[in-house]
């Protein structure tokens, strides 16, 4: 298993919660620069996938300081997105971050275990996650809880980073994610292994067809992969029955 720590006995829950509790001041910043801010383009296709189906209760798993949630909101006219995390210190940026935005009547941030939710069945019309089931300590368990809270009918969105096919895309990427990442992360968030555990956590992930084998056996059907940026990031929709 894959931990950004490796020198301690602690869960990977409690890695991943430690780890953004200490990147969370710089987070959103190293998101937008890392990217060279075509993560803000990701979210927006993502959520635009569900527009046709208007969901009006969503839930965003390892929601963080709730970007996916605020675009959800811009493009879905929701009533509400309850945002979930085990990091209360992404927490606390996010709920400043919907003060700013004027949007703390619409999202709701709150701490919880994204394999344990605590929500009744059949809750939600929507459950979206950006570049958090690659975090789970069982991906099995963690989908099919969320595909538990789902509604008959609604729809899952997951985004993930993946690994590009294209031989010279593949090598100018694992170039950039093995040493230009790791040094500007650990510059500027002062966590040497934060910015380390992403790349190598990317590559232990089931990707593309893996993945929907999954995501298929935690309940979802009418399952797709859509490949973003030479793949460098897939977005995974899935239905529950």
């Amino acid at each position: 298993m894959v931990v950004p720590y490796k020198e301690k006995d602690s869960s990977k829950r409690e890695q991943i919660a430690e780890m953004f509790d200490n990147v969370s001041p710089k987070y959103d910043f190293l998101n937008h620069l890392l990217s060279g801010g075509i993560d803000f383009w990701w979210r927006k296709k993502a959520i635009s996938l569900l527009r046709a189906e208007k969901p009006q209760l969503i839930l965003d798993i390892a929601t963080g300081t709730g970007d996916l949630a605020v675009e959800a909101v811009k493009q879905l006219k929701p009533e509400k997105v309850i945002g979930v995390d085990i990091s209360e210190g992404m927490l606390s940026f996010g709920r400043e971050k919907m003060k700013k935005l004027g949007l703390e009547n619409k999202i709701e941030l709150q701490m919880g275990d994204s394999e344990k939710l605590q929500f009744e069945n059949n809750t939600f019309d929507a459950v979206i996650v950006s570049f958090g089931v690659r975090n789970f300590e069982n991906l099995e368990k963690g989908l099919t809880d969320m595909c538990r809270v789902t509604k008959s009918g609604g729809t899952c969105m997951v985004m993930e980073f993946s690994n590009p096919k294209t031989p010279v895309i593949k090598q100018l990427y694992w170039f950039y994610n093995a040493t230009i990442l790791p040094f500007i992360g650990r510059l500027v968030s002062n966590d040497s292994s934060a910015y380390s555990y992403l790349p190598e956590s990317v590559k232990a992930f089931p990707e593309g067809n893996d993945f929907l084998a999954v995501f298929e056996k935690a309940g979802f059907r009418q399952t797709k992969c859509i490949p973003l940026t030479f793949g460098v990031c897939s977005i995974y929709i899935g239905k529950k029955p």
